[in-house]
């Protein structure tokens, strides 16, 4: 019987019958509309309080996930019940409204009293629901009932597409008065129904001055039966469920399938509701909250109380309403009936129907619609009511019976205005600012205190077009700024400055034409324009067209002449009479004055000749006129004439304007958006003009962009994270930016800081990459000095999450309508994966499609603009670090080409382009907002099974990697999570949360977000997405996460934050690292016992550690790791001990693990550990058990990967210690190695300390060749570290081994294209060393002020102190140019040279005493020092520091130092001039290693080539 009920349920005609009441379902009426029919029964109507406050906080909500569907399922637990009780009890639910509902009991007119007093008790019932139940979200739920019973009319109307019905009469009105006079939890009876109904049977309370009574409960006499008494009078309800459906709510769920019923049925659903029917996730789907314009309809009549007389009047009001309505995309939701006339609910912009300009279109149509119905006969008083914002867009109600209907504060504000301002069409603010109509079409009203809204705002009348254009009111306002400038636009104003120049010095016209999408920033381009035409001996008009202007013939040309005559300063018709005969009566005969009547609003008299004229020789007239005029003015002055929105340009002014630029000189410039449709041939003629310039704006640069928040917030800088999001959100479009950042404000998410010192700054997680913008130098808005601030965000806000603003929102959904249902659901299941997505995972995730249908429609979505496609990743990053900018389109060489074959040459582009996606494999959506909009599209299940789907793809492609095939892609991802995601449901992962102690009540799933945007490589990045994944039920990731993080701040060289998280890392992962001395003793006490029992034989036997246990140990081990290095960083005596304990740590949670390559890793960082700090003894020992546990190995699978990364590590360890030749052995082995391994991401890291160990032995040969291998793996790997690190050798290349194997310029050009590259920044080492060793090359050459650019950007990376061999080669870099920059500063006899020095000197020595400081790095530092001496006159440290240099570089087999070293101590104690230009010439004499290799230049002469250091101590300035 189940199965039976199912599939009845699932059938078209069931689901549409829920939609409508018993009423219609089972009516006969006659097809002839209108048809009345009459009947008597009791009317219940319900309203529930509180829905549509809640509506608003869903609707304002600051983020995504406080969707439509919570608001549903909120809603109809409510609503659901009410119907419910309400079909028990037999009752028929007529209409929902909004929060309200309208329901029927019909019977005969005998059987009122019984059915009364069912209605009672079911009136009761439904307020005990609300007595007992608890609040949901704050929602306070009360409901108000009035019953009315009698004599009842229903009307039934429409037109061919759409039917609609009323119930009308004097019970339709009482029932409404009834529930007016409720309180909360009252239940009125109108004076009929208390006429009626069985007086014994209810106990009431009067109502003061009131016929009506309120019912305080029902009192039936002992022996009363009132399930008997039910059951009887069910009897004669006609369509109440009995004998084998009695448990059934309705009978309509048993409908048969009925083709004709159907299609009657049909007539009275919205269409957009019929076209999701068959999907069977009806009420999901077109449940949202969703910006439309509400349009409310009231017409009142003269004589209210006859349907016959009414109903015609009605007919025609509703076929002419739908009429307009149809054109405009809008629909009539519902019709009511009560007291106060027939109200039409129509809505604009529903799902699927949501247009352009929807705001003015639906002004038109309330226009239109008042104009009719004023006319109609029997209509008395129309009134309309137009807002807009964010509704609910619903189904509300019971399975068996809802409705669509929209609810919402904007719906109570049209509702208000219409009731509250009768006989006019008004707007509220919002819908008055969006309709781009001219601000004189409206006037605003006074305000008035309206029932159940708080504060409307500003309440306006549409007046409609008013044919009395005043000339004044079309003019562009320019309210330019002097402290804003233009900012991004500099190529347009450009394209305008060299027009206005050709036009100035020639006697031919030019037209100009900025075309952009809306919010590009057209007008404000053509303020400046204005700004920047003034001068003298020509005249600028400038004036703003709107959609109005297109309609009107001539108006853009009337405009324009009027400024021209000086008719817009006028303030009469009179004063306008007089100017014009003044300028005409040499032009035109007196008796064709009246010509200008129409068109300037005069009264000159109407002569017989002009009254035999046509329309047509009139117009000729006009323009013969006008152009004799003209012709006049430019003999005079020059004219520039500017429209803005030059789209809506009519078509009789663009014809003039085709004549006027071939016959004078005039320079027209217009801002245009894309025409809709194919411009007339007026327009097409001047776009092709060989004098017309058509530029296609682009968006604004991100460094534009950047700098105007700046300036909108008045601010010194933004953080990183809001620079990255109105960045990326804004798509370098301004009024993208604007609306965030009104967004943002509305949500009070930004907070204004005064700008504090950056030494001073709290570094915390949270700012750590929100440093400010380059500041804003020349233009400041108002802050005064000392007083400057920043914006920061609030705590905890996550602003990838917020929601759309709305009216961004609403140009998506404009987007989104417009496409087809397939299109849609593409981009709906692309929104799930991210902004950015691979076409495999796409694939995987869009229900039953196939390969060539989801190429052919992604095709048609590139080409609308949706998507963009990449080949690669490098692509990608390209195209996100630079917006298209503007360019110029050529229209008359475009007209010049064949136009044959016009249809087959788009069908051939769209397959170029179905081509092209499939050679790209990465998608990502052109706008964010379309990205957001359509994710938040989905409902809650509905997004959780699609990020299921999405993480079992990502999970069963994740394990490898494609470019090293190593075991697992994300490290130890099987010992972390013991369940794998294709056998993942809710359920297990509640029971995991529940078994680790968690408790949160929510469900969250993170989108998947740009994980497949980069190429695959061995980084954990798929493991962070799995981490947030489990978030709340995992423990042990918290502690990966932490630890992550700590890298992240490590590697950026904020070492005391770092410290901060690792210790707060530990602690999550259950080890306590010690604060204090006391505590560092006693826990390195318990270190060392632990080392002794660990190496011991006992230790081994021991059982190895479970799953989660290893997890946490592999975590520690890599917090312990990072740990030893910063306190190796530290001067503090005392911090060597830390340094020593986390060391030891390290190794003992190595030793624990019983993980060979975790023990191998420990035992090598421990003797580094040693090493630098000059323990002799200790370090050769873990060296030798590191390769003893390699001994243990087989040699195959990860055994031969751990014996790679050990002369990996090795070899990196020598180099530090200075150990040339053996790193360079243990270097090539390990780099061939990782190549055959294929780990490219290991092979680069090898290559570059290798090839720095060959520089400095002079093995010139190898390093080329080494360079070669860096340079093909940077190239196949786009690595764009390993390429940085082949520059920074190059420029080392120049300035010591004295050949070029790149240019200088070359290696600047690299520094200038990819110093803002996030991967560099992150690893700030490179940079400093290139941006340092730049600075040495301007130092060396005297260019001090290009010396200083990039030293003062390398000084700006020295703090980021990184215990790595990369930040002390940059560092010493950097020191070097900053000994050149002392030697001039002591030639320039400054001040302060000497404290210079000394500082200079301290630094230096610091350097060599920091225990992380390697080896190899002294002799280049004591070489330094020994200079720094001798410029200071210190002879006796210089011989000391000189001879140590010579020690080290001969012991290290440091060639290349050595050499140099030997070069000054001959140049510093001789007797040789110094020559200015000398290492110019030596510069310009640098060969090339192609003529090396070549034989062209001796290997030896280039040793020849390097730097000496000019000194003179005999003239001691000091």
């Amino acid at each position: 019987m189940s199965t039976r009920r199912e599939e009845s349920q699932d059938r078209a005609i069931v689901r549409i019958a829920a939609h409508l009441p018993d009423l219609i379902v089972y009516g006969d009426f006659s097809p002839e509309r209108p048809s009345v029919d009459y009947f008597d029964g009791v009317l219940m109507f319900v309203d529930i309080s509180g829905f549509t406050a809640m509506t608003e906080k869903f609707s304002t909500a600051m983020y995504m996930d406080r969707g439509a569907e919570q608001l549903v399922e909120i809603l109809n637990h409510y609503i659901s019940a009410i119907v419910e009780k309400v079909l028990i009890f037999g009752g028929d639910i007529l209409k929902f409204a909004g929060d309200a509902l309208l329901a029927l009991w019909k019977v005969e007119r005998r059987q009122l009293k019984n059915i009364i007093t069912v209605v009672i008790k079911c009136s009761l019932e439904i307020h005990g629901l609300f007595e007992t139940q608890e609040s949901e979200e704050g929602l306070d739920v009360r409901v108000k009932i009035g019953l009315a019973a009698g004599h009842i009319t229903m009307l039934v109307f429409g037109d061919e597409t759409r039917n609609f019905f009323l119930v009308i009469g004097q019970a339709v009105d009482d029932v409404r008065l009834a529930q007016n006079m409720a309180q909360m939890n009252d239940v009125i009876l109108s004076p009929n129904c208390w006429q009626l109904c069985d007086r014994s049977m209810i106990e009431i309370e009067r109502i003061p001055d009131q016929r009506a009574v309120k019912v305080n409960f029902l009192k039936p006499p002992s022996t009363f039966n009132f399930d008997e008494f039910f059951t009887k009078c069910m009897t004669f309800m006609d369509y109440y469920p009995s004998g084998d459906h009695k448990n059934l709510l309705r009978l309509a769920c048993m409908l048969e399938s009925d083709p004709e019923l159907e299609l009657s049925l049909q007539k009275y659903v919205m269409e957009s509701i019929l076209k999701q029917i068959d999907d069977k996730q009806l009420r999901g789907y077109l449940s949202e909250l969703r910006p439309v314009t509400i349009v409310f309809v009231n017409l009142m009549f003269k004589d209210q109380d006859k349907a016959e007389v009414i109903g015609s009047a009605i007919q025609d009001a509703c076929v002419h309403i739908n009429s307009v309505l149809r054109v405009s995309r809008g629909q009539i939701n519902k019709v009511f009936m009560f007291d106060k006339g027939c109200s039409f609910l129509c809505v604009f912009g529903f799902p699927g129907e949501k247009a352009p300009d929807e705001v003015t279109h639906a002004l038109e149509s309330a226009m239109d619609i008042f104009d009719f119905c004023s006319q109609v006969h029997k209509i008395h008083t129309v009134s309309i009511g137009v807002a807009s914002g964010i509704v609910f867009c619903g189904i509300v109600g019971h399975s068996v019976r809802h409705e669509y209907t929209v609810i919402g504060q904007k719906v109570n504000i049209a509702a208000r205005m219409m009731m509250y301002y009768p006989g006019t069409v008004t707007c509220d603010s919002v819908t008055y600012n969006g309709s781009n109509l001219p601000a004189y079409f409206f006037k605003e009203l006074p305000k008035k205190v309206m029932k159940g809204v708080a504060d409307p705002g500003p309440v306006y009348q549409c007046l409609g077009l008013n044919e009395k254009v005043m000339f004044g009111m079309a003019y562009l306002i320019c309210n330019r700024n002097e402290g804003y400038p233009l900012l991004g636009r500099d190529k347009e104003i450009k394209y305008f400055m060299c027009r206005m120049k050709e036009f100035l010095v020639s006697n031919c016209s030019r037209v100009l034409m900025y075309e952009g999408l809306s919010g590009y920033g057209k007008s404000q381009i053509l303020m400046e324009i204005e700004y920047l035409a003034q001068g003298e001996n020509h005249r600028t008009i400038a004036i703003a067209l709107t959609k109005i202007s297109f309609h009107q013939n001539f108006y853009t040309i009337q405009i324009f002449m009027a400024s021209v005559l000086g008719l817009d300063t006028c303030k009469h018709y009179k004063e306008r009479q007089t100017n014009l005969q003044n300028k005409v009566k040499t032009l035109l005969d007196e008796k064709f004055h009246c010509l200008l009547n129409d068109i300037f609003h005069v009264r000159f008299p109407i002569s017989r000749e002009v009254s035999k004229m046509t329309t047509f020789r009139k117009q000729k007239q006009l323009e013969a006129l006008f152009m004799k005029i003209l012709e006049q003015t430019v003999k005079e002055e020059r004219i520039i004439f500017i429209i803005d929105e030059g789209q809506f340009v009519d078509a009789a002014s663009w014809s003039f304007m085709e004549k006027l630029i071939r016959t004078i000189p005039i320079f027209i410039i217009m801002s245009l958006s894309p025409f809709v449709d194919i411009p007339c041939a007026a327009a097409s003629a001047i776009m092709k003009n060989r004098n017309t310039t058509y530029v296609t704006l682009g968006a604004v640069q991100p460094k534009d962009i950047r700098n105007k928040v700046c300036l909108d917030l008045d601010v010194r800088g933004i953080p990183k994270e809001l620079d990255t999001y109105l960045v990326e959100g804004s798509c370098g479009i301004p009024f993208y930016c604007e609306e965030l950042l009104k967004n943002l404000d509305h949500h009070r998410v930004l907070i204004f800081q005064p700008m504090e010192v950056e030494e001073k700054t709290n570094m915390t997680w949270n700012n750590l990459f929100s440093k400010p913008t380059e500041e804003l130098n020349i233009f400041t808005l108002g802050n005064e000095e000392g007083n400057e601030e920043v914006c920061n965000l609030a705590s905890g806000v996550i602003l990838k999450n917020l929601s759309p603003p709305a009216s961004l929102k609403e140009i998506s959904l404009v987007q989104l309508d417009s496409m087809s249902l397939s299109h849609q659901m593409l981009v709906r299941c692309a929104a799930i994966i991210g902004l950015t997505f691979t076409t495999e995972l796409l694939f995987e995730v869009l229900p039953c499609w196939n390969m060539k249908m989801m190429i052919k429609a992604l095709a048609t979505l590139v080409e609308s603009n949706i998507f963009d496609c990449f080949r690669n990743g490098k692509e990608l990053r390209m195209a996100l670090r630079q917006n298209a900018a503007s360019f110029e389109v050529n229209y008359r060489s475009l007209s010049l080409q064949p136009s044959e074959g016009l249809a087959h040459g788009e069908e051939e582009e769209l397959r170029e382009l179905e081509s092209e996606v499939i050679e790209c494999h990465i998608i990502r959506f052109c706008r964010p907002m379309m990205q957001k909009t359509a994710y938040e599209l989905w409902l809650k299940d509905q997004k959780k099974a699609m990020h299921l789907k999405c993480a079992r793809f990502l999970e069963e492609n994740a394990h490898r990697c494609d470019h090293c095939r190593s075991g697992d892609f994300i490290p130890c991802h099987h010992f972390t999570v013991d369940i794998r995601l294709n056998t993942l449901d809710l359920d297990t992962i509640k029971k995991m949360a529940k078994s680790r102690g968690f408790t949160s009540k929510t469900y969250f799933i993170p989108r998947v977000d740009d994980i497949t945007t980069k190429t695959i490589s061995c980084i954990p990045q798929l493991y962070f997405f799995f981490l947030k994944f489990f978030h709340f039920y995992l423990f042990i990731l918290r502690g990966r996460e932490r630890a992550r993080t700590c890298r992240v701040c490590f590697n950026m060289g904020q070492m005391v934050l770092a410290k901060k998280m690792l210790r707060k890392a530990l602690k999550l992962l259950h080890r306590i690292f010690p604060y204090n001395l006391i505590s560092l003793f006693l826990q390195t006490h318990v270190e060392k016992n632990r080392h002794f029992y660990y190496l011991s034989q006992q230790a081994q036997e021991s059982a190895p550690p479970g799953k989660r246990r290893l997890a946490q140990l592999y975590r520690q081990t890599a917090c312990f790791s990072l740990l030893w290095q910063i306190y190796s960083l530290n001067y503090f005596f005392h911090y060597k001990y830390y340094g020593h304990l986390a060391a030891m740590m390290e190794v003992n949670t190595a030793l624990e693990t019983q993980d060979d390559f975790q023990i191998i890793k420990a035992y090598l960082n421990y003797s580094l550990h040693h090493q630098l700090a000059g323990y002799q003894g200790v370090w050769y020992k873990y060296e030798i058990m590191a390769m003893e546990q390699i001994f243990n190995l087989p040699l195959k699978g990860e055994g031969i990967e751990i014996v790679s990364y050990v002369a990996d590590k090795l070899g990196y360890t020598k180099l530090l210690m200075g150990h040339l030749d053996l790193a360079i052995d243990l270097g090539s082995r390990a780099q061939k190695m990782w190549a055959l391994l294929r780990n490219p991401n290991r092979q680069y890291m090898v290559l570059c300390w290798l090839s720095k160990c060959l520089f400095l032995k002079n093995r010139n040969k190898q390093l080329i060749q080494v360079l070669g291998w860096l340079w093909d793996l940077s190239i196949s790997e786009e690595h764009i570290f390993s390429k940085a690190f082949f520059y920074f050798v190059c420029l080392d290349l120049m300035l010591y081994s004295g050949f070029v194997y790149k240019t200088f310029e070359e290696c600047l050009e690299f520094i200038y294209q990819n110093e803002d590259n996030r991967i560099l920044k992150f690893q700030s080492g490179i940079l400093l060393g290139l941006y340092s060793s730049i600075a040495i090359w301007y130092a060396r050459l005297q260019e001090w002020d290009n010396f200083h650019i990039f030293s003062s950007r390398a000084k700006n990376l020295v703090p980021r102190r990184t215990p790595t061999a990369l930040y002390y080669e940059g560092i010493s870099r950097y020191m070097e140019g900053q000994v050149l920059y002392l030697q001039k500063q002591i030639e320039g006899q400054s001040e302060n040279a000497q404290d210079s020095g000394v500082e200079l000197l301290k630094n230096l020595e610091s350097l060599v005493t920091q225990n992380t400081t390697g080896p190899v790095f002294y002799p280049r530092l004591y070489h330094l020092m020994a200079y720094v001496c001798i410029l200071m006159g210190d002879g006796q440290n210089c011989d000391l520091f000189l001879n140590t240099a010579l020690r080290l570089s001969e012991t290290q087999g440091n060639v290349l130092e050595k050499c140099w070293l030997n070069m000054s101590k001959e140049w510093w104690y001789s007797d040789s001039e110094f020559m200015d230009d000398q290492w110019l010439q030596t510069v310009s004499n640098l060969p090339s290693w192609e003529k090396i290799v070549s034989g062209k230049v001796n290997m030896q002469d280039i040793q020849k080539n390097k730097f000496l250091m000019r000194v003179n101590i005999l003239d001691n300035p000091f």
